[in-house]
């Protein structure tokens, strides 16, 4: 039964056998962690030369950044409770400052009266109100896209102004060809009441809407030395339990017999070496799993898979000799004039992300797709846009930008396109015989989600090895596996998962945007 937990719960380390975790993520490394806790031999494998995947922690000249900012917020008091049990005094809590750009202006994120009604002017500002009124005589009717969404719910002024080319610049998607649905899951409960509520009455504003914009979050845990910090101590602790962390290793093969997979065979400094494996948790891309396996997949399994799409990633930090720039800890940049989609300022995440207090880096993000015109440019020529973006954002002056480096994330979100549910069912159908192969995390899973849920993902399927029979790919699904889930304990302190603390966390992840069937004409 989904989700359920069997009485026989514990089989011994030596009855699990040696166990390949294929990944050192989030994902990964949860899972080898619980593993090497429970005496249970365990070998990390990973393609990249760091742990933490899209968590890691980038370093360049003694600056530290992220490959995007890595919050720490949780729903979950096991994961909560393992993050601060793994960093202690190392793990900071820090107050949330974003704001927006957009057209030489910046305004508070959430919004704020006097600073937005400043930054627009009168006439805008009525302008936006006409809009609004507009919309509400006369709405989009049938409402198919995001763009039809958003202009109901807001006025199509504020739509171009506050939504359109940031969503599309991440994305890549032009909005009137987004669904509708995510609209409304990614902004449920914020109407333009609501917002002006909390422009007006700040935490009185949210307490009068009873806390339901979730995405207004006022702090967050972050590792002093950045997200990687966790990872490494992950790492560490595996290592000591008698684990074992291989990194450069791609993987090249998963031999299996039909039943289960045999052999997991990884490609280091030039040569071939061959792990034997009782079980396998994977969390490297479905796309890239199903072309590995050994004998292949039929070929209808390979075609689905390579439907699976992703959205990659550039982070180019920028050094400048300035100690204050911005006192935020992101902006995000609505502007079309520029092609960053937002910038992180790392030395307000954590002091001691930089090396001197009398600089400062700033990472600026670019969304693009592995081949476009974005992704191919050189580094150099990356460097370039990126210091002649923020100097005409306006946030420093060309001479003060010292130094600069790109660092280039693949898959970094699965794309939820039109045929993506069709195509990983098939791909799932024919990975189901192998009874000794789970897969957990953001890639593994194609499953845009927040650390958390990738943990818990792997906390299950160490549980599953212990003979407990719980359903991954429901997590986060529907209510039916939350009705089972209040019974479970994971962990060698036996910590219990309630179902309350899954259907909260649901509601904190990420959600993608899926391509409509057609393009609204």
């Amino acid at each position: 039964m989904t989700g359920a937990r069997t009485s026989a719960a514990s089989k011994t380390a030596d009855a699990i056998g040696s166990v390949i975790v294929i990944g050192a993520g989030p994902a990964g490394l949860t899972a080898a962690y619980e593993l090497t806790r429970l005496g249970v031999r365990t070998t990390v494998v990973d393609q990249d030369q760091r742990v933490g995947g899209l968590a890691q922690t980038a370093t360049y000249k003694g600056f530290r950044f992220d490959i995007g900012g890595h919050r720490f917020f949780t729903k979950l008091p096991l994961v909560q409770a393992l993050w601060r049990q793994m960093l202690g005094a190392d793990f900071l809590k820090r107050p949330r400052l974003s704001r927006i750009y957009y057209r030489g202006k910046f305004f508070h994120y959430p919004l704020k009266a006097t600073n937005t009604l400043a930054n627009l002017g009168v006439f805008t500002s009525l302008a936006v109100l006409a809009s609004y009124a507009r919309a509400k005589v006369s709405p989009v009717d049938p409402v198919v896209s995001f763009e039809d969404w958003i202009s109901n719910k807001f006025g199509r002024k504020l739509f171009e102004m506050f939504f359109k080319s940031y969503t599309e610049k991440v994305w890549g998607i032009p909005c009137n060809q987004i669904s509708a649905e995510w609209a409304a899951q990614r902004i449920k409960g914020l109407s333009l009441r609501t917002a002006l509520l909390n422009m007006i009455m700040g935490d009185r504003g949210r307490l009068w809407t009873k806390g339901s914009i979730k995405t207004l979050i006022g702090e967050f845990e972050y590792p002093r030395l950045g997200p990687g910090m966790m990872w490494e101590a992950f790492r560490d602790r595996i290592v000591a339990a008698d684990g074992r962390v291989e990194l450069g290793c791609r993987v090249v093969g998963l031999v299996h017999d039909g039943a289960r997979i045999v052999r997991v065979e990884v490609e280091r400094d030039g040569q071939r070496i061959s792990h034997a494996a009782d079980h396998v948790i994977a969390t490297m891309p479905v796309r890239e799993l199903a072309s590995v396996l050994t004998p292949a997949l039929p070929q209808a399994a390979l075609d689905a898979a390579n439907r699976l799409a992703y959205r990659d990633f550039v982070t180019v930090a920028i050094v400048i000799r300035e100690r204050d720039v911005f006192p935020d800890n992101w902006i995000y940049i609505h502007d079309p004039s520029v092609k960053v989609g937002r910038i992180q300022n790392f030395k307000n995440w954590s002091p001691d992300m930089v090396p001197d207090p009398a600089m400062t880096c700033l990472g600026l993000e670019y969304f693009c797709t592995e081949g476009d015109a974005l992704w191919s440019l050189t580094d150099e020529a990356f460097v370039d846009l990126a210091r002649r973006e923020v100097v005409a954002i306006g946030l420093a002056e060309a001479g003060a930008i010292v130094d600069g480096t790109v660092v280039r994330a693949k898959k970094a979100y699965p794309v939820y396109d039109a045929g993506y549910v069709d195509a990983l069912n098939i791909v799932r159908r024919h990975l189901k015989p192998l009874a000794n192969l789970q897969l957990v995390g953001r890639n593994g899973m194609h499953k845009y989600n927040n650390q958390d849920h990738s943990m818990l993902t792997a906390f299950l399927a160490v549980r599953n090895l212990l003979g407990e029979r719980h359903d991954l790919w429901a997590i986060n699904a529907d209510d039916e596996y939350h009705e089972e889930l209040s019974d479970i304990e994971i962990g060698a302190n036996a910590e219990a998962v309630e179902m309350s603390d899954v259907r909260a966390m649901a509601a904190t992840q990420p959600r993608v945007p899926i391509r409509v069937e057609r393009e609204k004409s």
